[in-house]
C-alpha cells in the first residue's frame, strides 16, 4: 500500500470493547510501511494489553506519563514532533470530550494536545451517545479545527443495542489515513469514472458467461483517485471486493447495464479510466429456466456493446483509459487495439505470465498512448501500478492539452 513507507505513526487506543480491533488495524499499519507508536489511555488497558502492541509494533508503548521505567514517558514531546499522523481507534465520547476541550490529564490526552501533525479520529460508543448533542457539538468542534473525525458504522452494539456506534472497518481507517497523508492532492477538481471487474450474462438462471476479473486493479484505481482528492466513480461488475470508502459505487451485472451506467454517468467527467472485462459475447436468448440434463449444448451469442470503443466516441474532452488483457503476440494486438478504440491510453498486460493479471496481487504493465509514445513498468503491487498510471494520465494531458478532446 503506497504512502506509508517510513512514515511515524502515532496509534491511540481508548477504552471500549472496539479496543481489540486496534490491534488489527496496527498489524495493517506495519504491513504498510509505517513505523508505529501505540499510545493507549488508562482504560484501554482493560481491554488489551500493553505486551501485545508492544509485541506487534516492535516499540514500547507510552501509557503512563510518570513511569519512570518508561523511555517513551519522558518523549511524549519528541514522539508528537516527529509523527507524521496520529490515528486514535477507537476513539470514545469521553476522548471527544477531552480533545474538544483541551484537556490533557493523561499520557494520550497529553500527546494529542502536543500533536502538530494531521489527526485521525476514528470513534466508538455504545448506545445512543453518538446522537448526543454533548457529543454533536464536541465532533463539530474537533472539525472545525481541521481534525478528521469518521463516522461510525450502524449495527449491533455491545449493549445489545442496534445504532450508530460501531468502529469504522480497518480498511475504511486505512482509506482515510492515505488519504489524508497523500503526497499530493494532483486530482483535486478531477471527476474520474472507473469500471471495473467482469461482467456476467446469463445462459439460464443458474448458469452465466463471464471470466477471471477479480476486479482488484479497477478498485485500486479509484482508490488511488479518491485518495489523491478526484470525486470518483466506480461501476463494478460483480466481485468479492469491498468497494474503497469515499468513492460513489454503482454495481452492475451485464455488459449492457454497464454500458447503461456508464453513459448516464459520462456527462461531466474528466478521466475515464475502464478497467472492466466486458464479456465480448451474450446468449442470443437465455433460457427462462434451468437448462436441464447431460447433453451437448449449442448456445447461439451475440456480440455485446464495445462500451469502450463508444465512451471514446463520446466522453468529448475526458481522457479516457482502455485495458487489454492479451495472451500472445502481446504487442501487435495491443497496438491493433490501440488504433481501433481511439483511446487516449491503453494500459496492457500479458495475462498469460504467473503473478499478474486476473486474480493476482502484482501486475506487470505497458502503457501505449494514442501519440506514439510507450512506458513499460515493471512488476509492483496493484496499488502502484494504479498510481503510477494516473500519474501518466497528468503527465500525457499536460504535454498535449488540445489534443486529448476526441
Amino acid at each position: 500500500m503506497p504512502g506509508l513507507d517510513g512514515r511515524e505513526i502515532v496509534l491511540g487506543v481508548t477504552g471500549s470493547i472496539a479496543a481489540y480491533k486496534a490491534v488489527l488495524l496496527l498489524r495493517e499499519l506495519t504491513a504498510a510501511g509505517a513505523r508505529v507508536t501505540v499510545c493507549l489511555s488508562g482504560n484501554a488497558k482493560h481491554f488489551v494489553g500493553a505486551l501485545t502492541f508492544r509485541t506487534l509494533s516492535g516499540r514500547p508503548v507510552l501509557d503512563d506519563l510518570f513511569d519512570p521505567q518508561s523511555d517513551a514517558a519522558v518523549e511524549h514531546v519528541t514522539i508528537a514532533e516527529r509523527a507524521h499522523a496520529m490515528v486514535i481507534a477507537p476513539a470514545t465520547a469521553n476522548l471527544l470530550a477531552k480533545a474538544a476541550h483541551g484537556l490533557a490529564d493523561d499520557a494520550l490526552t497529553t500527546l494529542l494536545l502536543a500533536a502538530r501533525c494531521p489527526v485521525l479520529v476514528a470513534p466508538a460508543m455504545d448506545g445512543g451517545m453518538w446522537e448526543h448533542a454533548a457529543v454533536v457539538e464536541n465532533v463539530a468542534t474537533l472539525r472545525r479545527r481541521g481534525v478528521s473525525v469518521l463516522e461510525p458504522d450502524a449495527g449491533p452494539l455491545a449493549s445489545g443495542l442496534f445504532g450508530k456506534g460501531r468502529l469504522p472497518e480497518t480498511r475504511v481507517i486505512m482509506d482515510a489515513l492515505l488519504r489524508l497523508l497523500a503526497p499530493a492532492r494532483d486530482l483535486s477538481g478531477e471527476r474520474v469514472l472507473v469500471t471495473a471487474g467482469p461482467t456476467r450474462e446469463a445462459i439460464d438462471p443458474v448458469r452465466y458467461i463471464s471470466n477471471r476479473s477479480s476486479g482488484k486493479m479497477g478498485y485500486r484505481l479509484a482508490a488511488a483517485a479518491y485518495r489523491r482528492g478526484a470525486e470518483v466513480l466506480l461501476v463494478s461488475g460483480p466481485t468479492a471486493i469491498a468497494p474503497p470508502s469515499g468513492v460513489t459505487f454503482v454495481p452492475v451485472e451485464t455488459a449492457e447495464e454497464m454500458r447503461e451506467a456508464v453513459l448516464q454517468h459520462l456527462a461531466g467527467t474528466t478521466i475515464v479510466v475502464k478497467a472492466a472485462a466486458v464479456a465480448d459475447y451474450r446468449a442470443k436468448a437465455p433460457s427462462a429456466t434451468k437448462i436441464k440434463g447431460k447433453r451437448d449444448l449449442t448456445l447461439d451469442l451475440t456480440p455485446n456493446p464495445d462500451i469502450l470503443k463508444e465512451v471514446a466516441a463520446a466522453a468529448r474532452g475526458a481522457f479516457v483509459v482502455g485495458f487489454a488483457a492479451e495472451t500472445h503476440d502481446v504487442a501487435a494486438n495491443a497496438q491493433a487495439k490501440l488504433e481501433a478504440k481511439k483511446v487516449d491510453l491503453l494500459v496492457v498486460n500479458d495475462v498469460s505470465q504467473r503473478g499478474i493479471g486476473f486474480e493476482a496481487e502484482d501486475n506487470e504493465v505497458v502503457l501505449l498512448d494514442r501519440w506514439g509514445g510507450t512506458r513499460a513498468l515493471p512488476r509492483m503491487p496493484k496499488a502502484d501500478v494504479a498510481d503510477a498510471i494516473l500519474t501518466h494520465v497528468l503527465v500525457l494531458r499536460a504535454a498535449a492539452p488540445s489534443q486529448v478532446a476526441h
